[in-house]
Protein backbone atom coordinates (compact mmCIF):
# COMPACT_ATOMS: atom_id res chain seq x y z
CA UNK A 1 0.00 0.00 0.00
CA UNK A 2 1.34 3.32 -1.04
CA UNK A 3 1.62 6.59 1.22
CA UNK A 4 -1.45 8.26 1.05
CA UNK A 5 -1.38 12.36 2.16
CA UNK A 6 -1.46 11.81 6.13
CA UNK A 7 1.40 9.33 5.74
CA UNK A 8 2.98 12.22 3.82
CA UNK A 9 2.33 14.57 6.04
CA UNK A 10 3.53 12.50 9.18
CA UNK A 11 7.18 11.74 7.28
CA UNK A 12 7.95 15.28 7.03
CA UNK A 13 7.88 15.99 10.42
CA UNK A 14 10.74 15.43 12.95
CA UNK A 15 11.14 12.38 14.41
CA UNK A 16 9.87 13.18 18.25
CA UNK A 17 6.54 15.11 17.16
CA UNK A 18 6.13 12.07 14.30
CA UNK A 19 5.81 9.26 17.18
CA UNK A 20 3.53 11.77 19.44
CA UNK A 21 1.16 12.59 16.50
CA UNK A 22 1.34 8.85 15.02
CA UNK A 23 0.29 7.60 18.66
CA UNK A 24 -2.35 10.08 18.68
CA UNK A 25 -3.53 8.89 15.25
CA UNK A 26 -3.74 5.27 16.07
CA UNK A 27 -5.65 6.13 19.28
CA UNK A 28 -8.15 8.34 17.21
CA UNK A 29 -8.75 5.50 15.21
CA UNK A 30 -9.43 3.03 17.69
CA UNK A 31 -11.58 4.82 19.37
CA UNK A 32 -13.38 5.99 15.54
CA UNK A 33 -12.76 3.00 13.48
CA UNK A 34 -15.43 3.70 11.40
CA UNK A 35 -14.20 7.44 10.68
CA UNK A 36 -12.46 8.41 7.60
CA UNK A 37 -8.94 10.29 7.51
CA UNK A 38 -8.02 12.91 4.92
CA UNK A 39 -5.51 16.12 4.73
CA UNK A 40 -8.49 19.38 5.35
CA UNK A 41 -6.74 22.54 6.04
CA UNK A 42 -3.35 21.23 5.59
CA UNK A 43 -3.64 18.89 8.54
CA UNK A 44 -4.78 15.46 9.13
CA UNK A 45 -8.39 14.97 9.88
CA UNK A 46 -10.74 12.84 10.87
CA UNK A 47 -14.28 13.07 9.67
CA UNK A 48 -17.42 10.89 11.05
CA UNK A 49 -20.62 12.49 9.87
CA UNK A 50 -18.51 16.01 9.50
CA UNK A 51 -15.86 16.67 11.04
CA UNK A 52 -14.77 14.97 14.14
CA UNK A 53 -10.84 15.96 15.06
CA UNK A 54 -7.87 17.48 13.49
CA UNK A 55 -4.55 17.43 14.73
CA UNK A 56 -0.96 19.27 13.80
CA UNK A 57 2.46 19.77 14.65
CA UNK A 58 4.04 23.58 15.08
CA UNK A 59 7.51 24.65 15.91
CA UNK A 60 6.89 24.76 19.76
CA UNK A 61 3.86 22.56 20.16
CA UNK A 62 1.53 20.10 18.71
CA UNK A 63 -2.09 20.78 18.66
CA UNK A 64 -5.82 18.43 18.59
CA UNK A 65 -8.40 20.51 16.92
CA UNK A 66 -12.50 19.74 17.68
CA UNK A 67 -14.22 22.54 15.78
CA UNK A 68 -16.39 22.88 18.59
CA UNK A 69 -16.36 24.15 22.12
CA UNK A 70 -15.69 20.11 23.64
CA UNK A 71 -12.64 21.33 25.36
CA UNK A 72 -15.16 23.01 28.19
CA UNK A 73 -16.84 20.04 28.60
CA UNK A 74 -13.47 18.36 29.50
CA UNK A 75 -11.99 21.17 31.54
CA UNK A 76 -10.97 19.57 34.42
CA UNK A 77 -9.18 16.85 32.69
CA UNK A 78 -7.62 19.47 30.37
CA UNK A 79 -6.63 21.74 33.26
CA UNK A 80 -2.74 21.15 32.75
CA UNK A 81 -2.87 21.72 28.86
CA UNK A 82 -3.20 25.01 26.99
CA UNK A 83 -6.61 25.28 25.26
CA UNK A 84 -8.98 27.30 23.55
CA UNK A 85 -12.39 27.09 22.41
CA UNK A 86 -12.21 24.07 20.15
CA UNK A 87 -7.92 23.01 20.43
CA UNK A 88 -5.92 21.44 22.94
CA UNK A 89 -2.18 22.65 22.54
CA UNK A 90 0.25 19.75 24.00
CA UNK A 91 4.10 19.27 23.94
CA UNK A 92 5.88 15.88 22.73
CA UNK A 93 7.34 15.76 26.08
CA UNK A 94 3.28 16.13 27.64
CA UNK A 95 1.72 14.05 25.26
CA UNK A 96 -2.13 13.59 25.76
CA UNK A 97 -2.92 10.62 27.56
CA UNK A 98 -4.98 7.88 25.22
CA UNK A 99 -7.82 7.26 27.80
CA UNK A 100 -8.32 11.14 27.90
CA UNK A 101 -8.07 11.17 23.38
CA UNK A 102 -10.62 8.19 23.41
CA UNK A 103 -12.79 9.97 25.97
CA UNK A 104 -12.41 13.43 23.63
CA UNK A 105 -13.20 11.37 20.26
CA UNK A 106 -16.00 9.17 21.24
CA UNK A 107 -17.90 12.55 23.11
CA UNK A 108 -17.48 14.30 19.53
CA UNK A 109 -18.35 11.11 17.72
CA UNK A 110 -21.67 11.04 19.85
CA UNK A 111 -22.58 15.10 19.10
CA UNK A 112 -21.82 14.66 15.14
CA UNK A 113 -24.36 11.75 15.24
CA UNK A 114 -27.06 13.53 17.47
CA UNK A 115 -26.37 16.85 15.27
CA UNK A 116 -27.31 13.69 12.36
CA UNK A 117 -30.37 12.41 13.68
CA UNK A 118 -31.76 16.37 14.55
CA UNK A 119 -31.54 17.03 10.98
CA UNK A 120 -32.98 13.75 9.40
CA UNK A 121 -35.74 15.22 11.77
Amino acid sequence: MGMNDVDRYLAALPADQRAVLEKLRQTIKSAAPTATEKISYRMPMFFHHGMLVGYAAFKEHCSLFFGTYIVKEFEQELARYDTSKGTIRFTVDQPLPATLVKKLVKARMAENEAKRTRKAK
